[in-house]
């Protein structure tokens, strides 16, 4: 049978029995693992696990061939997540630019893109803009005067890509989101494959996102945080893969015993070298670019980095280091370092190369003369370019924006809110008359049209439960893939917490979207459970969690009419309002 998320070792990182703290004896009652075989087998499965495959027993009862069941097993790992991001791209491409509108924040980030992929940096437009650029297809003159925003570029560069190839119009401002939203299922597919070592597991992960309403709005929406969740997901998938590859190279560092199994070793454990770790350099690079999107990559960063040391140490404690820590602050923590912030910092500062190269006399970015003017007499300037000043004067005053920002708005919300659907934003919304932007013809009334960025319900509303699950597998379990996946909401949801004076919105959450969708598919896992349980429990199981699934793709199904823009009469919206707060 197909593997669950229980069925993988989640005691790969436990010290053996006589080592343990006595409070984790205590904690059994709480479900707390301290089996003494637990450290006994093959280190080398438990520093990388294998794959679960579908048992004979299922390919006979299918009454497929074995020569066939071996090409499928072989190549399910990539036809099960492209099937999946398949549909994905199906739905977030369907009628991509409708509605024909600016909608919500695309009058900042549509319009930035296309000029800072012509100009190098932003402008200040006519107030008029939108209605110009909807009626002549987009064909205007982009401005010279530099505006001030406050976003780096890297975000609206990806934008203005889509403009470049399909024109300064809804469909080719909405282009790149797409793309990276479909892209990103296909990610966490392969991120959940690997997670829990079960491609259907990864599968059921990336299915749920590409049914979670706030994420296909997102990829709908020529907005900054969609493109933040592509490189956040990107970063967390490289690290994964620097984190199997570090560990078969430590395992095939062991010695071998004579009945062929891989044993720990201190020595080896505390002297191997895990070499140069490309897939981390890479981590370093998305999140260089998630940074360059959205300064909220930062807390994204140090948490991330975190989370790989962590793993490091792991490694080396079941390979049998008597001091992992200080192992890996000699052997790994400096190129750690190395591969993650300075490439990140470096990545972010390219990102301005277009305001950078700007001209300096005035006519160039937002800032790019002010070492030469305001700044000019600066201490500092015999030691830094002008380039260099100017650049952190304008990070600095942006800083101060994002702090001060207070301005109430309608659709603002409490972080407190997020997790439970409590307050989406509606992007879009007018009242189309029978006959007209498909409002039917015999409605008797004005319908009602809105795009809304909400999260499907069934699938958040399960999601909480999910996360307390991951808690507690990661707290008593001692379930390292618990750990990373509420690492990755903490790190995306948590910070949120210290500015709940400043305006925010609950479409900040798509960044940790993906995350909220592992802890969901790690519940559908145990609910299932393992493969040694009996053939009832196990239906029981999979029936349960296939009502769970289903239920939460009827609930997609059921708010599409308020992802698309798609006209329904009013009572059938007022019926999808399940909560006041969500008009």
């Amino acid at each position: 049978m197909t593997s669950t998320a229980s069925s993988t070792d989640t005691r790969q990182d436990l010290a053996p029995y006589d080592q343990r703290a006595s409070w984790q004896q205590r904690l059994r009652r709480f479900g707390h693992r301290t089996d003494p075989a637990a450290p006994a087998g093959d280190v080398r499965d438990r520093l990388v696990p294998p794959y679960a495959e579908p048992g004979p027993r299922l390919w006979a009862a299918l009454g497929v061939p074995r020569r066939l069941a071996d090409h499928v097993t072989r190549w399910s790992g990539w036809i099960g997540p492209l099937l999946v991001t398949l549909l994905a791209g199906v739905l977030r491409f369907w009628h991509l630019g409708s509605p024909k509108a600016v909608i919500f924040d695309e009058t900042y980030y549509a319009k930035d893109a296309w000029a800072i992929v012509h100009r190098g940096y932003e402008v200040n437009w006519d107030k008029n803009a939108n209605d110009l650029i909807l009626s002549t297809g987009g064909h205007l003159t982009v401005p010279s005067d530099a505006a001030y925003v406050v976003h780096p570029p890297v975000g609206k560069y990806v934008i203005g890509l889509g403009e470049l190839m399909f024109g300064f119009n809804p469909f080719g401002w909405r282009f790149m989101t797409a793309l990276l939203g479909t892209l990103s299922v296909l990610l966490l597919c392969r991120i959940g494959r690997r997670l829990f070592r079960s491609t259907f597991l990864g599968c059921v992960a990336g299915t749920l996102m590409a049914v979670d309403g706030l994420h296909f709005v997102m990829s709908r929406t020529s907005l900054l945080d969609g493109v933040l969740m592509f490189f956040v997901l990107a970063a967390f998938g490289c690290l994964l893969i620097d984190r199997d590859k570090a560990r078969a190279r430590l395992a095939a560092a062991l010695p071998v015993d004579a009945d062929g199994r891989v044993r720990p070793d201190a020595r080896v454990a505390e002297a191997a070298r895990l070499g140069a770790r490309p897939w981390r350099w890479a981590a370093g690079l998305m999140m260089g670019l998630a940074i360059g999107t959205k300064w909220n990559g930062l807390y994204i960063l140090a948490a991330f980095c975190v989370m790989t040391v962590l793993w490091d140490v792991a490694a080396r404690r079941v390979a049998g280091a008597r001091r992992p820590y200080a192992t890996v602050v000699r052997r790994d923590l400096g190129w750690a370092f190395l591969a993650t912030v300075p490439v990140a910092v470096i990545t972010y500062i390219w990102s301005w190369a277009g305001w950078i190269f700007s001209p300096t006399d005035g006519t160039g970015g937002y800032f790019r003369n002010w070492a030469a003017t305001d700044g000019r007499g600066s201490p500092w300037s015999w030691l830094f370019p002008d380039w260099w000043r100017s650049l952190w004067h304008y990070e600095h005053e942006v800083y101060k924006f994002h702090v001060g920002l207070s301005s109430p708005h309608t659709y603002q919300s409490n972080p407190w809110s997020w997790i439970v659907d409590g307050r989406p934003v509606s992007y879009f919304y007018e009242s189309p008359s029978p006959g007209t932007a498909g409002c039917p013809a015999d409605a008797g009334q004005k319908c009602a049209r809105e795009v809304l960025a909400l999260g499907t319900p069934m699938l958040w509303w399960a999601a909480c439960a999910a996360l307390v699950y991951v808690l507690w597998r990661w707290f008593f379990r001692r379930d390292w893939r618990a750990g990373a996946i509420a690492c990755g909401v903490a790190a995306g949801y948590l910070p949120w917490f210290l500015y709940q004076e400043r305006t925010i919105f609950f479409f900040y959450a798509v960044v940790f979207v993906p995350f909220l969708c592992l802890a969901v598919t790690m519940l559908i896992g145990a609910v299932i459970g393992p493969p040694g349980a009996t053939d009832t429990r196990r239906v029981a199981g999979a029936t349960g969690a296939g009502v769970l699934v289903l239920l939460i793709a009827w609930n997609f199904i059921y708010f599409w009419p308020l992802y698309t823009g798609t006209a329904i009469p009013i009572e059938d919206w007022r019926a999808r309002m399940w909560l006041d707060t969500w008009v």
